[in-house]
């Protein structure tokens, strides 16, 4: 996953279900991410992809459905997820100036994909999502982001989960301290079914001192420790930034269902601390890989699918929320202390792994 430490090899597991293989959002079949990274100098951005299923993206659409908690945010994309509950492309993550370019992108690798889209069917509707990195570290006005890095991102996706300040979460603050992607991944049993939730986050969020990890005062801690030594990287006492929480599940759900997964990521970023200000973009998307859509209808128009059970839903909320609470201390353990733009710095929480594990 990552050579930087991830938050159970500090002894701290988040809830009581288990993890999957390997604790990542891509212990969901045929889920991969990939990153194209810019980290150079006042240059710190970068693009993230999410490969949703090994099948078609287009042919074979998936149920989705987003949330948002509060939205200061320029997504792509998520009118037509509401409205039809499909998603039909790659997820697209990069930061907030260049969700242009990234969509342009992601429409460019779906045309040369699926020479059908705009021909003898309807067009396609490009999911992309941003957070902010030019408040600190990275030069957003330049818009370093360009379509190739959108397509080396999509065209590098793999099980394997890098964490951290890289891809869309390069140049990200998270509480204060460096920030970006983290992921994790919780197993439910139910009756002699067995499903798996497997979330991904982009995390741009967060005041310092509200920083509690596993209930800890974590951040409280680092604020003494940076005033006994006379040190602060934090630019005011407000909440500023966004966080992206990416949903996955092989659970039969649909998008009614799915929107009631993701508004559960809310409970998890809570958790951390964070109290969602005004000037925050939280939002959320969950999409099921169980029963596939096809975008062709045959000649029979009805269609039977597999479908959870309400009261199987209390297993897959507790997944989530515990998942996503640990994604967000994953990304900020992995985050690498970064100088970017006008030499500003963000610490890594790694450098005060002693104040996470006092009680």
């Amino acid at each position: 996953m990552s050579a930087q430490p991830r938050l159970r090899d500090l002894g701290i597991a988040i809830g009581t279900l288990p993890t999957g293989p390997a604790n990542a959002i891509t212990d969901v079949a045929g889920v991969a991410v990939g990153h194209a990274t810019l980290s150079d100098g006042p240059v710190q951005t970068g693009v993230t992809a999410i490969r949703t299923h090994a099948g078609h993206p287009f042919r074979d659409k998936l149920p989705a459905a987003a949330h948002v908690l509060n939205g200061f945010g320029k997504s792509i994309g998520l009118m037509q997820v509401a409205e039809l509950g499909t998603l039909e492309t790659p997820i697209v993550l990069t930061n907030t100036l260049s969700v242009g370019t990234a969509a342009t992108a992601l429409v460019r690798h779906m045309l040369a994909e699926t020479p059908e889209i705009g021909a003898s069917t309807g067009t396609v509707n490009p999911v992309v999502m941003e957070c902010n990195d030019g408040a600190w570290l990275n030069d957003i006005r330049g818009l370093h982001v360009s379509e190739d890095d959108v397509l080396r991102a999509l065209q590098s996706v793999a099980p394997t989960v890098v964490e951290g300040n890289v891809g869309a979460g390069t140049g990200m603050s998270c509480y204060g301290l460096a920030g970006g992607i983290g992921t994790a991944s919780r197993v439910v049993t139910r009756g002699p079914r067995q499903y798996t939730a497997g979330v991904l986050t982009l995390c741009n969020m967060g005041r310092m001192e509200d920083l509690r990890v596993d209930g800890r005062p974590v951040g409280q801690r680092l604020v003494d420790r940076l005033a006994a030594e006379k040190a602060s990287n934090q630019r005011d006492g407000r909440e500023h930034g966004s966080i992206i929480m990416i949903i996955a599940t092989d659970a039969p759900l649909d998008a009614r269902q799915l929107r009631r997964l993701a508004v559960r990521a809310g409970a998890g970023l809570a958790r951390t601390g964070t109290h969602f200000g005004s000037g925050s973009g939280d939002i959320m998307l969950a999409f099921s890989t169980a029963e596939p859509l096809p975008h062709v209808m045959s000649d029979d128009p009805e269609r039977s699918r597999r479908s959870l059970h309400e009261d199987a839903l209390d297993g897959l909320f507790r997944a989530v929320i515990e998942a996503t609470e640990e994604a967000i201390l994953n990304a900020l353990l992995a985050a690498r202390p970064t100088v970017g733009n006008k030499k500003r710095i963000r610490r890594s929480l790694t450098e005060f792994a002693d104040l996470i594990a006092g009680d």
